[in-house]
């Protein structure tokens, strides 16, 4: 006999052979279940309701289930006890999906929640005839998609007679309509008087698999026929039964005899009496009410509300066999659906026909001729269809998923205030799954991992470093300036952190390569002929290699760099009393202990350039606040500080998207493509037709759809922060002017800048003369020998890295493929020769030397080395990442498409965001900076230089402001 908590082979066979085989086949069919819900909600009007059995004509909260004294020793298991009785939640309802009248042909189903305690209770679902008219789940949602939205007897008939054969076939869909016509000729004239099966067997402790069923308790009275035209004739039988006396069920049991007879895998075979004798176990009783009473309609309301799923039990109770192992997934996504925290966008039927000859006519098109070398409007179309491929193809779930399904409480309702603000650690932004994109959850994959351990060090990572990446001169990104290299290390920031083992505790080893000299691990420490830094901690799950790791950000666009990545350093940052402000001190963050690092979200690699972002953004914050309460005066602080968040974070992403990308990746297909993310596409009728006809979802800007995850839930990539390896951003050295007069207040290098430094000369400086001095300077173009030379040593945890060898041993020990896989996973063409990488004789010269084929160039390296598009900032193959990662952090995000409103923003709020840039946000704050700004650019764009003047009293007066803005460093924040 089973064991409780294990799987019984002999009772269960997995689909696909495996429980995580099956489990992706019923994530689908749960999909596909969703879709069946919204066209059984155009059929029968109001919103989304249940899958099946969307109206209930009876929910009581008040019902009892009591075992009876004599239960027999073989079925005592678990809550199932001689006398024991529980409260019990129950709803009897109509099995259509459309809400119909009671009259209908129909079966009906019974959904019973069984209260054990404030952690236990047992959920049992049944339905009107003895068999289900599915074998399993595909059959099951197969014949759900063919009745759909069917409410005429013409549909109904299509459904049954043409769908569902060439769904499963003439012989199944045969027989299937027998089992339907059968169950729903009978007539249904009171609740009371029916009986309920169990879909499927349950394990009953040690008593193993049982079927269950609900029949009429002796000597129910049957009901008097009722008008069948009566839209509620089963509600006003009931509730007149109800008003004289008790309505009782007998819980029966009937157990396993053997697979042929009473199969555990096969729903449609019945348990027939004669083989399994139903014996009574239990009275499920009714108590006399008003069914109609202002209090009984409240609970009805709220049982509504509730989300019955057979799986809420304990695994003493679980359920078994193939359909009731999908009903798991199935149901939760239903419901999730139902109650608006799951949501289906739907791609119209033009666009399904039109939409798959387009895509691979590009397809086609694309080998010979690059996107970004085609005409502006083909472009463009080229590609949305690039990111349906790619959305479909390249989102890859990695957290480990249980499977096979296990037992579970019913969950716990979401708080309340979740609903309207974002958590500190990224929960419950998917309200469905609190735990995707949160702190912890683990890393996606766009492409599947290559796990090479055998050449990790292949070729030596020093000697790619040392060939290829190290900085022999600078090369400036001359379309840029410095803020866009702070802006996307402030982003990174927010969005990616690999937790990494204490220095010394567990360590990654490099071997020099000969003749290298000796490498000091530590300050001071001893030469040594190995590299050595920390490891990254990791995600064991059995059976799999170990390059799975967790985030210890949030996925979420959702500025933890600013606010922090839990509540107690969220807390720890505000002022005082509950302020909703964030602490500043005369205009700047506050000191920390920890070397004069400031205090703010993440403050790790810390240095001048961050501390102007995460200063520029807190004062933000603290705008966004006074203008809160001077609007709402009633608004509480915590909910000004909430809002606050949500507003700052937004606006964040809308500058990522509409401003620093469009600079860094400086072509007008790009610009036209981020606004269109944004804001929607431009109001032309070419536009609007081309989309109305082949993508119609691209028809607004993501912040007025729905969130979709596309083909896997929601998680940033070990892919995405490979391609975000932008280090050549930054300088060796910088030239700090004051923006008045454009005089030179001293030359720094990066080391001078960086760490606890950084606090002392940006106050030193002033925050209007920082964001001038990196405004008009340029930051490194991303390319081969550009890496800075300041972070190819350095020191960080009190370990000296070289952040470039770094880089290259984090992605090969990760498993992302190396340069040619990577581009051919993302629908581009393998090179076949160093010389398609590149032109450069000499860059050339030491590939061949480094590598013994293009098979073996490191990933950062070929993305570095690849010839990008004109105006781009870096590589067409990044860039393939971006394209579906950018949008995919918007469209998943709730609180930047679907709760991306007034009501939960204020609508001062999202004026803030919608008028907002980084223009606004800069002038905010500084003011005087006005003049010199780019016209028609981004504020990351180089901005005017103020030329210095040679009349000496011009520079007493340059003196003048120096000693009372720059020194002083409180002047200048507004």
């Amino acid at each position: 006999m089973a064991e409780t908590g294990q799987q019984e082979p002999q009772y269960e066979r997995y689909e696909g052979g495996s429980p995580e085989a099956e489990r992706l086949v019923f994530e689908q069919l749960a999909a596909e279940l969703m879709k069946v819900q919204v066209k059984n909600r155009r059929a029968g009007g109001g919103g989304i309701a249940r899958t099946f059995h969307a109206k209930a004509p009876v929910a009581v909260e008040n019902a009892r289930l009591r075992f009876h004294d004599d239960l027999p020793a073989a079925l005592r298991a678990g809550f199932a006890q001689p006398g024991a009785e529980y409260p019990a939640t129950v709803r009897l309802s109509n099995a259509s999906g459309i809400r119909q009248g009671d009259g209908s042909p129909d079966l009906r189903g019974a959904a019973v929640r069984v209260r054990v305690s404030e952690e236990e209770s047992h959920d049992l679902l049944a339905t009107s005839y003895p068999v289900s008219h599915a074998r399993n789940a595909r059959e099951f949602v197969a014949f759900a998609k063919a009745m759909a939205g069917a409410r005429s007897p013409v549909r109904k008939a299509f459904g049954l007679f043409v769908k569902l054969p060439l769904a499963v076939g003439l012989g199944t869909a045969n027989r299937m309509r027998r089992n339907v016509r059968a169950a729903t000729r009978h007539t249904v004239d009171s609740l009371a008087n029916e009986t309920f099966w169990s879909r499927g067997a349950i394990l009953w402790g040690e008593a193993g698999p049982v079927r269950f069923l609900l029949r009429p308790a002796p000597g129910t009275p049957a009901a008097p026929s009722a008008d069948r035209r009566d839209p509620d004739l089963l509600h006003r039988e009931f509730a007149h039964r109800l008003a004289r006396t008790d309505v009782s069920y007998d819980l029966c049991v009937q157990r396993y005899v053997d697979e042929r007879r009473t199969p555990v895998e096969d729903a449609s075979v019945e348990w027939r009496d004669g083989v399994s004798p139903a014996i009574a176990v239990a009275r499920l009783t009714i108590p006399s009410q008003d069914l109609d009473s202002a209090e009984t309609r409240a609970t009805a309301r709220r049982v509504e509300d509730l989300a019955f799923n057979p799986w809420y039990t304990t695994d003493e109770f679980r359920p078994l066999g193939n359909i009731n192992r999908a009903r798991k997934a199935a149901y939760q996504a239903a419901s999730a659906h139902r109650l608006g925290l799951r949501f289906v966008t739907e791609e119209p039927l033009r666009n399904r026909v039109l939409g798959r000859p387009v895509e691979a006519a590009f397809a086609i098109l694309n080998r010979y001729v690059p996107w970004h070398r085609l005409p502006l409007q083909l472009s463009l179309l080229n590609l949305v269809f690039l990111r349906k491929v790619l959305r479909r193809l390249n989102l890859i779930d990695t957290e480990p998923r249980e499977a096979p399904p296990k037992a579970q409480p019913v969950p716990a309702p979401i708080p309340e205030r979740l609903r309207g603000e974002r958590s500190y650690d990224g929960t419950y932004n998917d309200l469905s799954e609190p735990r995707m994109g949160a702190v912890g959850a683990a890393f996606g994959r766009n492409l599947k991992p290559e796990y090479r351990p055998d050449l990790f060090d292949t070729p030596n990572p020093v000697t790619v470093s040392r060939q290829l990446l190290y900085r022999e001169s600078f090369v400036p990104a001359s379309s840029l300036n410095v803020l866009a290299a702070a802006w996307i290390q402030f982003q990174v920031h927010d969005w990616v952190n690999h937790r990494r083992h204490k220095p010394g505790e567990r360590s990654v080893e490099v071997p020099l390569p000969p003749g290298s000299g000796p490498w000091h691990n530590t300050p001071g420490g001893p030469g040594e002929n190995v590299m050595r830094f920390a490891e990254n901690e990791g995600i064991e799950v059995p059976g799999r290699p170990p390059i799975l790791f967790g985030n210890n950000a949030s996925h979420w666009w959702d500025g933890s760099e600013v606010y922090g990545e839990d509540e107690q350093t969220a807390r720890f940052l505000r002022e005082a009393d509950g302020r909703a402000e964030l602490r500043l001190e005369d205009g700047h963050l506050p000191g920390g202990s920890n070397g004069h690092i400031p205090l703010t979200g993440f403050n790790e690699s810390w240095w001048m350039g961050l501390s102007a972002m995460h200063t520029l953004f807190a004062r933000e914050h603290n705008a966004v606040c006074a203008a809160l309460r001077a609007e709402y005066p009633t608004m509480s602080e915590e909910r000004i500080y909430q809002t606050a968040r949500l507003v700052v974070s937004a606006l964040i992403a809308k500058i990522h998207t509409v401003e620093w990308t469009p600079a860094i990746l400086a072509t007008e297909a790009i610009d036209i493509a981020l606004k269109t993310n944004w804001q929607g596409p431009p109001k032309n009728w070419l536009n609007q037709l081309g989309l109305w006809l082949l993508e119609a979802h691209s028809l607004t800007g993501i912040p007025k759809t729905l969130p979709d995850h596309h083909t896997a839930p929601y998680s940033l990539t070990e892919d995405f922060v490979t391609v975000y390896r932008m280090h050549p951003l930054v300088p060796d050295d910088f030239e700090l002017r004051e923006h008045h007069f454009g005089q030179r207040l001293e030359t720094v290098g990066f080391m001078d800048i960086q760490g606890g430094a950084a606090e002392t000369q940006i106050r030193k400086t002033g925050l209007a003369n920082t964001l001038y001095s990196f405004g008009i300077a340029h930051p490194g173009a991303i390319t081969l020998h550009n890496y800075p030379r300041a972070l190819q040593r350095f020191e960080r945890d009190g370990e000296i890295i070289d952040l470039s060898v770094v880089d290259l041993v984090r992605t090969r020990r990760r498993g992302v493929p190396r340069y040619n896989d990577f581009r051919e996973g993302l629908h581009k063409q393998r090179i076949r020769s160093f010389e398609e990488l590149t032109e450069n004789a000499e860059t050339l010269a030491r590939l061949k030397d480094v590598y013994r084929s293009v098979d073996e160039i490191d990933t950062v390296v070929g993305l570095f080395g690849e010839n990008p598009p004109t105006g781009f900032g870096f590589s067409d193959t990044a860039f393939r990442i971006f394209i579906l990662m950018a949008s995919r952090r918007l469209q998943s995000d709730r609180f930047l498409n679907v709760d991306y409103r007034p009501e939960v923003y204020t609508p001062l709020g999202i004026d803030w965001v919608e008028k907002g840039g980084m223009d606004s946000v800069i002038l905010r704050h500084c003011p005087e900076l006005a003049a010199l700004l780019p016209r028609g650019a981004s504020a990351f764009a180089p901005w005017r230089t103020v030329r210095p003047t040679s009349d000496g009293n011009t520079d007493g007066n340059v003196n003048g402001v120096v000693n009372g803005n720059v020194n002083g460093g409180v002047n200048d924040h507004g």
